[in-house]
């Protein structure tokens, strides 16, 4: 059947319409036609945006409604319209795409560049599935003909980058991909394309380079692919320089094993760029280092002496550079802006020279000190005010990497002038002063190892200094919060030492919440760092030292709360603003009650506040906003823990909120950590939970069967059928025959999981390990009674702990799940399926290798299934 076009120029110009009413009615036509005939609307947007003829607004919004019609961010909406376009018939299919094909050619820049975005979306459809063969060629073509003016060889090549970055390189056979190649690095040649197709061609490279192993691997045609970059890299265009650098540190983390050969021309090539090119090519510049850096420290780690396990190829290539790389780095140091601050989202030449200075210190350690220390104490005292940041910088981003008998003499040395120039006229000096002791307390303070920079005799001078900072700018202040921050961290688990910090705990806390509170500069990151600050200085404190503090920290916190649903809300910045603050205080609270509760000795203080503090997150659920639902969930979850049983009484209340948590697919994270807090309050109320039960298994049920829900949340789900189960007891025996359906269906999911893709494997194994999770708590639950319901489940959970135990790649969490499951069997079933016991030989086995592990807690857990298994065959 042919279908014809539609004209729908006049919807497409009225759905920009500044009349609000016209825009309204044009989308809803749009939006009609859309849903009422797919096919002949994607045909009509189509053959606008291929028509000359039509002005560039109609054409432009074609474009875009195109692309949403193919593609969408959230996975479930993005699978529905793959399968939508999939259902359309073949020849208007081809119709439409002969259409893109003809755009790229078009004399108007805007449509051009639209379709190459869409023959991208609608090839990352169907090459893989060898839908559209002939598409590589026909835009080769373009390319090969003589007579093809530049226009359209800039597009194809646009085109062919897009489509590169949309598909994986399994799709296309080898030949294409040398075509491809070819194409794009002839259009890169100088002599013979305009900038526009130069640029065009040095862009699709990038988007090429993961194509391109088997050339990397033949000399002959990785240098000249590597020729061709380089002397684009001294193009006369910037932009293009810049996209020619960026191939080049793609090419530094994709093929660092051969790049031997050029890394002297890549030294001054780089070296040339960082010195006297624009800032966007030098940054790029620096970045090839700091990825040479990022590759050099990961097969550092690879090469850890205990696994044995021989390494990836290291060429030390940093280690040869070192004597000149560090002092193209120090320079870059002293080109600060006026305004920068080292946090924000600036990102210029000096933060990138000292970012890379830094991976350089973790790549080479000690031999970064004696290159960089002259240069601090040449800079450190000068009166140009750039001088001396750029050596603070430079000290500060040096402390990770080299060893402490190297660092400490050097910081012990230093520490009283930087304490000293907390108070420097400059406001980057001091930015940058706060931000290096943040480090040398992160690095150089950790007491339970046996070093601290700090002392009992330095202490009161430092907690003085950063308390004094605490109220200079904001920018500086933050600084100063994450150095309190650090300081705090590192008497966590210190034994006696951590007693050092008690007696400032009370200045320190005020000081905290008086930052929280003030109103100048930007002050929302200083309010989040001051209570971030706040919450580790509560959480690392000696308890019973600082009970009596936090004790009457916890009011304070409460009145806070409790004045923020008083704030007047006009705008979506004012609910914001509310919104951050209440998640901030809710945080707090979630700190004071696990630490307090975490002793019988303080636990009453949490017991005699608790309802008020219940009434207030119950509150904060009535003000509905979603990222203080996370925080006032997990501080509930919290409450759960210490108050144990008691907690039955706020459940009523609660339950509606527990509810809405569940059903919020929207902003997942809020589900998943709803399903947590549901298993904290099992754990509180064990059977007390039971007039819940119902309705939670029936909403757990149903996002187990939602395809809308993101699948992060359904491992989560997993596991709290097994808290359900361990509280209730024999009365999830309503529940078990839906719950095992769905979770032996999640077991059939894991078997036929793609094993290449690490996002999938991280997914799979979090997902095998909550089944057996699941597995482990119902049958606990059954233990004393009804252990029989679970007899037809044993062979099903034994297949599925076979399958695992033959997957080399699993987690050891799983592993430890999938025997503490098979050691429940045996343990609560026992007589009944002894014979199966006897038919699944691989148990032995299995059981030898995990007795085998480094891990303490997995042999335990192996010797103890061992013992059940063994006690059910001796019987």
């Amino acid at each position: 059947k042919q279908l014809m076009a539609m004209e729908i120029t006049q919807f497409l110009l009225a759905a920009q319409s500044a009349d609000a009413r016209v825009r309204t009615e044009a989308e809803g036509s749009l939006k009609q036609f859309q849903e009422q005939n797919l096919p002949q609307f994607l045909l009509s947007l189509s053959f606008e945006l291929a028509n000359n003829e039509k002005p560039s607004e109609s054409r432009r919004l074609a474009g875009i409604l195109l692309k949403n019609s193919l593609d969408a961010k959230d996975s479930g909406r993005k699978e529905l319209l793959v399968k939508q376009w999939c259902a359309i018939d073949l020849a208007l299919k081809s119709q439409i795409k002969e259409l893109l094909l003809r755009t790229i050619g078009s004399s108007v820049p805007e449509a051009r560049h639209t379709s190459a975005q869409v023959i991208a979306k609608v090839a990352s459809i169907e090459v893989p599935q060898k839908q559209w063969p002939e598409l590589v060629g026909s835009l080769l073509s373009n390319m090969t003909q003589p007579e093809s003016p530049a226009h359209l060889k800039q597009s194809t090549l646009e085109t062919l980058g897009y489509v590169c970055e949309e598909i994986s390189h399994h799709d296309l056979v080898q030949d294409e991909v040398n075509s491809v190649l070819t194409a794009v690095v002839q259009g890169m040649n100088q002599a013979a394309n305009n900038a526009e197709v130069r640029l065009a061609a040095t862009k699709a490279l990038l988007n090429a380079l993961d194509f391109s192993q088997t050339n990397f691997e033949n000399e002959m045609e990785r240098s000249y692919i590597m020729k061709m970059v380089c002397e684009t890299a001294c193009a006369k265009e910037a932009v293009i320089r810049q996209a020619a650098f960026e191939c080049l540190v793609s090419i530094a983390s994709t093929y660092y094993e051969v790049l031997e050969q050029y890394m002297q021309t890549l030294f001054e090539l780089t070296a040339k760029a960082v010195k006297e090119d624009e800032e966007s090519v030098a940054l790029q510049a620096v970045e090839f280092w700091s990825t040479i850096c990022d590759e050099e420290i990961d097969r550092q780690e690879y090469d850890s002496p205990d696994t044995g396990d021989s390494s990836p190829p290291h060429s030390g290539f940093i280690e040869k550079a070192l004597p000149h790389l560090v002092p193209m780095l120090l320079e870059t140091l002293e080109k600060q802006e006026e305004d920068q601050d080292h946090e924000d989202d600036v990102w210029n030449i000096s933060m990138a020279g000292g970012t890379c200075l830094g991976l350089v210190a973790r790549t080479v350690g000690d031999g970064i000190v004696p290159l960089v220390m002259p240069f601090v104490e040449v800079n450190i005292r000068k009166p140009n005010w750039r001088s001396r940041e750029a050596a603070t910088y430079a000290f500060g981003s040096i402390l990770e990497g080299p060893t402490i008998d190297k660092l400490a003499p050097m910081v012990a040395a230093g520490l009283e002038f930087l304490l000293t120039a907390t108070k420097d006229e400059n406001n980057h000096v001091r930015d940058t002063t706060a931000w290096t002791l943040s480090r040398i307390f992160e690095f150089l303070h950790t007491p339970d190892s046996g070093f601290s920079v700090i002392s009992p005799q330095n202490l009161p001078r430092i907690v003085g200094v950063l308390l004094e900072s605490m109220k200079d700018v904001p920018n500086v202040a933050e600084k100063v919060c994450g150095a309190i921050y650090n300081l705090a961290q590192g008497y966590e688990d210190a034994g006696a030492s951590s007693s050092l910090l008690s007696p400032y705990l009370t200045e320190i806390i005020q000081h905290l919440l008086a930052a929280a509170e003030r109103t100048d500069g930007p002050e929302s990151k200083l309010r989040s760092a001051s209570y971030e600050t706040l919450n580790e200085v509560v959480r690392c404190s000696n308890l019973l030292e600082a009970s009596g503090i936090i004790g009457q920290l916890l009011p304070v916190i409460m009145v806070k709360l409790g004045q923020t649903m008083d704030l007047q809300v006009v705008s979506t910045e004012d609910r914001e603003k509310q919104a951050e603050l209440q998640a901030s205080l809710c945080g707090v609270l979630q700190v004071i009650i696990q630490k307090l509760s975490s002793k019988d000795e303080t636990k009453p203080i949490i017991m005699q506040n608790a309802d008020q503090i219940m009434m207030l997150f119950l509150r904060v659920f009535g003000c509905h906003s979603s990222s203080v639902h996370e925080e006032a969930m997990l501080a509930i979850g919290a409450l759960a823990y210490a108050t144990g049983a008691e907690f039955a009484k706020y459940m009523p209340e609660l339950f509606k909120y527990l509810q809405t948590g569940l059903q919020n697919f929207e902003e997942y994270q809020v589900c998943s950590i709803t399903v947590g807090v549901i298993g904290d309050i099992c754990r509180a109320l064990d059977d007390k939970i039971l007039p819940f039960c119902d309705q939670i298994m029936s909403l757990l049920i149903q996002n187990l069967q939602s395809d809308a829900l993101h699948r992060s949340v359904k491992p989560p789900i997993f596991s709290c059928f097994g808290d359900i189960a361990l509280a209730i007891g024999g009365h999830f025996e309503r529940y078990v025959a839906t719950a095992l359906q769905i979770m032996q269906g999640a077991a059939q999911v894991c078997a036929q999981m793609d094993t290449l893709d690490e996002e999938l494997m991280d997914y799979g194994n979090q997902l095998r390990r909550s089944i057996f999770e699941a597995y482990s708590g119902i049958l606990q639950g059954f233990k004393d009674a009804k252990a029989e319901l679970m007899v037809p489940y044993a062979q099903h959970l034994l297949q599925f702990v076979e399958l695992v135990s033959k997957d080399s790649l699993r987690d050891e969490s799983v592993t430890k799940a999938a025997v503490a499951a098979m050691g429940d069997l045996a343990d609560v079933v026992g007589e009944k399926i002894k014979p199966l016991f006897s038919n699944f030989t691989f148990c032995g086995e299995f059981l030898s290798e995990c007795l085998d592990s480094e891990d303490e807690d997995l042999k335990d857990t192996a010797r103890w299934t061992q013992g059940m298994i063994a006690r059910l065959m001796v019987t």
